[in-house]
């Protein structure tokens, strides 16, 4: 519905109540509505799973059609991000969010500062990503307001044409509302827990979760040492809850992330339930790290399993936990995979310990053997040394072409000596092309950084105080702060409008007419940002 309909509307809504709303605006009405597009978590949901679902296909048509996203953890950074790249892209395609886990453990909980072990409160996750689509509604409010205003001169000074050019864009505006891809760790809890907090998550506005294979009371950082998976059939019972929760509440277009952890996982708390040879149960437990036992009296209360006609021991830690045996990862990654596409899971997440796209790859082909559309959501972590990681792998294919790296020290390459170095600059067109590379050749369909706002926080407040507290004084935020956001078209440098001083007057106004008491005169000291 155009924007001229929806007055149209409006107004015949206000006819139907003759004289009791002849106060009330029609085009003020159809402005609110416009600028409440989604009345509704669960319209966000909807409105958005349909986005990565036509994203998903346009992949598979073309690997160059690969999607991004940044983690935030607060809503106004969210709000930020995408007013930054409607700014500087003009559109929001296949740009999304990611709610990491992590920054809810690290900046949202109310026990303070958590590691990223599943023991913050389960409900600020929704409750995170409510606040994230409360400021992207209302970036959606602020723009908006601004192209009334806008229509409302061009109005006023008889420039028809210019007034038309306004109204077609509003009826062509893109909403700040995007997908996003939400981390509900390993479901805090059983099936029914996961699928309580699943439930929440899209009622929120959350159109694909990303749940992983680790044991929900063990779990670690995907980027940690001492994660625990638990038997396929335990994940996959949640996988359904999350997909019974989508069911329910209407999102049938909802995605879920299956994510392995066992490229880095070398335990388990359970051995799984086998029915017969060869079935899902059989092959988690062939990878136990198992030792044949042939006298029993030097059993101590050990469990014993059958294994090719032999009875064999797992090996069992003092922590009660199992071992797998080294160097089966990969495999274990692999068949991680294609059990949870097909059992429900729509993409895959293969937490690595470094960006290497070949690594990647040798996993994603064998998964696409048996699933052909397989596709990844890649996690471009924050704690790879990426400028390490890069150099080494150039120093090592460098080393396989027979090169001469005698200028080189493979284990000193992060050394700011060598910077500017031919090595140097290869890797870091290697870096700059790696999500482009890896969508082509490794399947990765979305690419994230799971923490990035955590890091770039940190950054410019270290600056700011330096700065600030130093000999620059006050010139160390004019400088570093206020001119930059000037100069640079920063919107939020006027934050009275962007925290909503102006939508609120315009709404007063609605209310009041000629009695509004507005915040926006004369007198508003932001007049001195006037473009």
């Amino acid at each position: 519905m155009n924007y001229q309909e929806q007055i149209a509307k409006a107004g015949n809504l206000i006819g139907s109540h003759p004289g009791a709303w002849d106060g009330i605006s029609a085009e003020a009405v159809a402005r609110m509505q416009l600028q409440n597009r989604f009345r509704s978590g669960l319209d966000i949901a909807r409105y958005t799973a349909a986005i990565m679902r036509r994203d998903m296909a346009a992949y598979d048509a073309d690997p160059a059609a690969y999607t991004q996203s940044l983690g935030c953890w607060h809503g106004f950074i969210a709000q930020q991000k995408i007013i930054s790249i409607k700014k500087h892209f003009g559109t929001t395609d296949r740009r999304y969010l990611y709610l990491s886990g992590w920054m809810v453990a690290a900046l949202r909980s109310e026990f303070g500062p958590l590691p990223d072990q599943s023991m913050h409160e389960k409900t600020s996750v929704p409750a995170l990503i409510e606040e994230l689509y409360t400021f992207l509604r209302q970036a959606d409010a602020r723009e908006l307001s601004l192209m009334f205003r806008d229509l409302d001169k061009a109005r006023d000074a008889g420039n028809d044409i210019e007034a038309q050019r306004i109204q077609q864009a509003i009826d062509g505006y893109q909403t700040h509302v995007v997908p996003i891809i939400a981390d509900i760790d390993a479901g805090f809890g059983n099936a029914e827990a996961t699928y309580l907090l699943a439930k929440k998550m899209i009622e929120a506005g959350a159109c694909a979760l990303q749940i992983e294979n680790q044991v929900s009371d063990e779990k670690q950082c995907g980027h940690q040492d001492g994660k625990v998976t638990v038997p396929h059939e335990d994940f996959v019972a949640k996988i359904r809850a999350c997909r019974y929760a989508f069911l329910e509440l209407g999102v049938e277009d909802g995605i879920i992330v299956a994510r392995t952890d066992s490229l880095g996982a070398g335990l388990t708390k359970q051995i799984a339930f086998s029915r017969e040879a060869g079935d899902i149960g059989d092959q988690y437990n062939g990878f136990l790290d198992c030792e044949e036992v042939t006298d029993l009296s030097t059993l101590r209360g050990d469990v014993l399993i059958e294994r090719d006609g032999k009875l064999v021991r797992p090996k069992r830690l003092p922590s009660n936990l199992y071992q797998f045996r080294e160097g089966t990862g990969a495999d274990r990654c692999v068949l991680d995979c294609i059990n949870s596409l097909q059992n429900g899971a729509d993409l895959l997440w293969i937490e690595t310990e470094k960006p290497h796209i070949e690594q990647i790859a040798s996993m994603v082909d064998r998964i696409r053997d048996v699933v052909p559309d397989a596709k990844l959501v890649y996690n471009n972590s924050p704690s790879f040394n990426w400028t390490l990681n890069f150099r080494q792998q150039v120093f090592d294919a460098w080393e396989k072409q027979g090169k001469d790296l005698s200028a080189y020290d493979r284990a000193r390459l992060m050394s700011v000596d060598y910077d500017g170095t031919e090595l140097a600059d290869e890797a870091d067109e290697r870096i700059r092309t790696f999500q482009k590379d890896a969508a082509a050749r490794a399947g990765i369909f979305h690419h994230l950084i799971t923490l990035p706002t955590y890091h770039t926080a940190a950054l410019s407040t270290d600056n700011l105080a330096k700065e600030y507290f130093g000999e620059a004084g006050m010139l160390g935020y004019v400088k570093g702060v206020q001119r930059k956001e000037i100069r640079e078209g920063i919107a939020c440098v006027k934050h009275q409008n962007m925290s909503g001083s102006d939508i609120g007057d315009d709404h007063k106004e609605y209310f009041a007419g000629e009695a509004a008491l507005k915040a926006g005169g004369a007198h508003n000291t932001m007049n001195q940002f006037a473009a």
